[in-house]
């Protein structure tokens, strides 16, 4: 309970606090990324991780808590400073001095609550995929015969919608700077930020955060353009690639047969 005490009571616990969860947060983002860049790569490969991870059953319900509840302490922890923040000048600056660096602290919250928002919705089209209708959440056939979610043509069908799209991309826009703020007052709230390496780490920072908006921006530019092609015979839009081997390894045949056993057997 003191160490409770010390975390949630102390403004320098509540920046350390702040610092853990954000790492947590941030190895997320890094990991979910790594996932979502499969895509470029066969439909089995996406669509096999996906299975993979469903399997875990409730163990991923568990990991699903666990950073639901890393989301929520992060927000008010930071609602906390900004109130503590407040109060220590209750009249304000007569004169508003904008320093390097401060645009990103001032707008922190506000790209937070953003990203909060998109996080939400991000959920509920993927996860638990209720934003759209049932012909936005294909199933598909592995080349093992394993019947699966069809999570390959799920994000090609999602970032073909122009507002989707475009919203996603400002988001990650945001999510982006507001990484790029958080890395550097992560390592100033556990003592890690020194003067001699302070502008290698805000390079680095800026650097590491650009390449995460290309990583994700590159996903979504590829489906709009077509270079990211549905594969799934059963879905809108489906463009069989030119040499591509899923036709031969998985007629449309073999995946409504699959599928309609699949869907018997749940029934």
């Amino acid at each position: 309970m003191n160490i409770l005490h010390v975390l949630f009571k102390t403004s320098i616990g509540k920046k350390v606090a702040m610092a853990v969860t954000g790492f947590i947060l941030f190895g997320f983002v890094i990991g979910h990324l790594s996932g979502n860049l499969q895509i470029f790569a066969h439909p089995d490969k996406i669509n096999g991780y996906a299975h993979l991870l469903e399997s875990l059953g409730p163990a991923l319900w568990v990991i699903r808590l666990f950073l639901i509840v890393t989301v929520v302490v992060h927000i008010w922890v930071a609602v906390q400073l900004t109130f503590e923040n407040r109060a220590a000048r209750p009249d304000g600056y007569q004169k508003q001095i904008t320093l390097r660096a401060t645009l990103a602290s001032r707008y922190m919250r506000w790209s937070g609550f953003v990203v909060l928002a998109f996080i939400v919705y991000h959920v509920l089209h993927f996860t638990v995929r209720v934003t759209h209708g049932p012909g936005a959440y294909p199933m598909t056939v592995l080349a093992d015969g394993t019947v699966v979610r069809d999570v390959h043509s799920m994000m090609v069908l999602g970032f073909q919608n122009p507002l989707l799209a475009t919203c996603y991309l400002i988001s990650v826009g945001l999510l982006s700077w507001h990484l790029r703020h958080g890395l550097v007052s992560m390592f100033q709230s556990i003592g890690l930020r020194t003067r001699p390496w302070s502008r290698f780490l805000e390079r680095v920072s800026v650097i590491f955060c650009v390449l995460y908006f290309l990583g994700n921006a590159l996903i979504v530019v590829a489906a709009m353009t077509g270079q990211i092609r549905i594969q799934n015979p059963l879905v809108a839009g489906y463009a069989c690639r030119d040499a591509c081997d899923v036709c031969g390894a998985i007629n449309t045949e073999a995946i409504v047969e699959n599928v309609d056993v699949a869907k018997d057997n749940q029934s």
